[in-house]
């Protein structure tokens, strides 16, 4: 994988290039390359939904090959944020794009087509064909066009630009989710990739031990178990579930939406073959899906909603529709919120399905007034009607499963996540709340900073981050030297590193400091459920002192300024001197910025 095919819609154009050599040797592929290309190809201030934006679909030297589940990277520009976004999938797709890429290791696409039109992709070539006849489709219409290839694809949501759509495959069981890699699909009038070639094959031995090895680590039983489903009933029982809008941590309808519940209705799994099997699949009003742990936290607990099925239906809608359910129910939380205090003019409460339906697809199709303002966000929502202390947010981004008032270190990870409120890049949530309190703050951001740098590499490869307990650096090694690339456990450490750093970099140009990895406001105020408790995990509101110290540490422990740029001593360490352009602001030390204002 040693090339990129590039697409340009605006000139109806395909070519094939070579990837530079040392881009491969630093980055490996997946997020670190894709990244690369972002930083390279993009002016600083581009508008996401521009013609210039770039959209990636990367993949990683070993997609096709793990054991688990194939993924592929969508790396674009956020229109959420206006970050850096890199949106992970998984299903059929990723494996048979890799089959059909033969030696490219992703597709770079740029421009707009005048009108909607598919890449199809087989043999390492692609071509452009006219799409008129699927613009308007959802997900799984859209996906059942192909039936004898993987397709991803926008749904309504990403047509008519609501600024979290995802790109759906496998007929919506499958998201690049968070943050609107679909939004900037539909933009450029792409309406999607199709995928003709078959998985490819090879490795059988490397897969085999390695799978058995998954199969019995604690990751590989957990997902067998359960899939993502347990986290419901986990973030319940540590009091870390984000219950009603973000005002309590625990739900007295969890038996109802929990793991038991979803294994009584589901008619099967989705892949039974597989050494860990593939989530749950359940009948809705709203047709088959297959509902991940964000769909009964979110869209359950967050709602208020103690009824499987109309959980269920909620999630198949967001799918079909290809909206991020994370996004999407935080957008109908703060519009309960709202309506409570008086800020929009709707009657709205918790535990009402049939109201969240509908502004589920008021948003999709931006058919009403306030339906047109959430699907920019809740921030810009909140900037229109107030309510900016309601449903907290990271970089414009809102926080996805797991409430860090019972685990602050959570809030840390949050924070300083580089797309936005994101739990999948560091998880301290899964130890801190059935853990010791007393342990340092410098072994706390050592956690936090370690599993971003884990993740980054994982997601370089790109494997499964489930799959972290089986592939640290050392069998990475040994992965990489199967398919043709020298790394040894050594560089590999640093990989991640550099990658972390590179994307930094990115944000920093577009704007970001400090102040966007400040703890978001409602998490200052004490869950309503609050208990007294003496080790601090009683849900008072994290206190912005002990925050900010966090937050220090976390700077001091990555090298970056006290306005959380990337120094030049760090990138002399990184062998990444070369990469900051002039927009790029770049300190000599940590120490140059002591004695200014470091809120910007």
């Amino acid at each position: 994988m040693d090339r990129m095919l590039r697409v340009d819609l605006s000139a109806g154009s395909v070519t094939s290039e070579e990837i530079p050599a040392r881009w491969l040797e630093k980055y490996v592929g997946g997020k670190g390359v894709g990244a690369r290309y972002l930083y390279e190809e993009l002016e600083p201030g581009t508008d996401a939904h521009a013609p210039e934006n770039v959209l990636l679909f990367m993949l990683g030297p070993l997609t096709g090959y793990t054991p688990g589940e194939q993924r592929y990277a969508a790396i674009t520009k956020s229109p959420l944020t206006g970050a850096f976004l890199d949106s992970y999938s998984g299903g059929t797709f990723p494996e048979r794009l890799a089959g059909s890429l033969d030696g490219h290791m992703g597709v770079l696409v740029t421009g707009e087509a005048d009108d909607p039109v598919v890449l199809s992709v087989d043999d390492g070539e692609a071509t452009l064909e006219s799409a008129d006849d699927l613009w308007g489709l959802d997900a799984e219409a859209t996906c059942e066009r192909f039936p004898d290839a993987a397709v991803a694809c926008v749904g309504p949501a990403g047509e008519n630009g609501v600024q979290y759509a995802t790109i759906a495959s496998d007929g919506g069981d499958h998201h690049a989710g968070r943050g609107g890699a679909g939004t900037v699909m539909g933009s450029k009038n792409l309406k999607a990739i199709v995928a003709h070639g078959t998985a490819p094959e090879g490795l059988s031995d490397l897969r085999e031990r390695y799978g058995e090895a998954f199969a019995e680590s604690e990751a590989g039983r957990w997902l067998a178990a359960s899939d993502t489903l347990e986290t419901v009933d986990f973030a319940n029982e540590v009091g870390v579930l984000p219950t009603r809008g973000w005002q309590e941590s625990s739900f007295e309808g969890v038996d109802e939406i929990g793991i038991e519940r979803v294994r009584e209705a589901a008619t099967g799994r989705e892949r039974p073959d597989d050494h860990v099997p593939g989530g749950f699949r359940v009948d809705s009003d709203e047709g088959e899906s297959v509902p991940r742990g964000a769909t009964p936290i979110v869209l359950g607990a967050g709602l208020g909603i103690d009824d499987f099925d109309a959980v269920a239906m909620l999630g198949a809608i967001c799918d079909r529709l290809a909206m991020d359910v994370i996004t999407a129910g935080n957008a109908v939380a703060w519009a309960v919120r709202a309506s409570q205090e008086g800020l929009i003019d709707r009657d709205l409460s918790f535990g009402d399905e049939t109201a969240a339906r509908e502004l589920i697809e008021e948003i999709a199709d931006r058919s009403t007034p306030l339906g047109d303002a959430l699907a920019d966000g809740v921030d810009r929502a909140a900037e229109q009607y107030g309510g900016e202390d309601l449903i907290p947010t990271v970089k414009g981004m809102e926080l996805s499963s797991y409430d860090p008032r019972n685990a602050e270190t959570m809030a840390l990870a949050y924070a300083t996540s580089d797309r936005g409120g994101c739990h999948r890049r560091a998880r301290p949530v899964e130890l801190e709340p059935v853990t010791s309190m007393d342990r340092s703050r410098e072994a706390r951001v050592t956690a936090v900073v370690e599993e971003q740098n884990r993740r980054a590499l994982l997601w370089s490869l790109i494997a499964d981050d489930f799959l972290e307990e089986v592939l640290e650096a050392g069998h990475a090694a040994e992965w990489l030297s199967a398919v043709g690339y020298d790394h040894d456990p050594e560089s590999l450490s640093r990989v991640g590193e550099r990658i972390w750093t590179l994307v930094r970099l990115f944000n920093v140009r577009e704007g970001f400091s400090r102040i966007d990895d400040e703890l978001p406001p409602p998490l200052t105020d004490p869950l309503e459920d609050a208990t007294d408790s003496s080790d601090g995990t009683g849900g008072d509101g994290i206190e912005q002192e002990a925050f900010d110290a966090l937050l220090e540490a976390y700077y001091a422990a990555r090298d970056w300024d006290r306005r959380g740029r990337p120094t030049a001593d760090l990138l002399q360490r990184l062998d990444l001197t070369t990469v900051p352009d002039e927009s790029t602001p770049v300190p000599s030390t940590a120490d140059d910025d002591r004695t200014t204002d470091t809120r910007r």
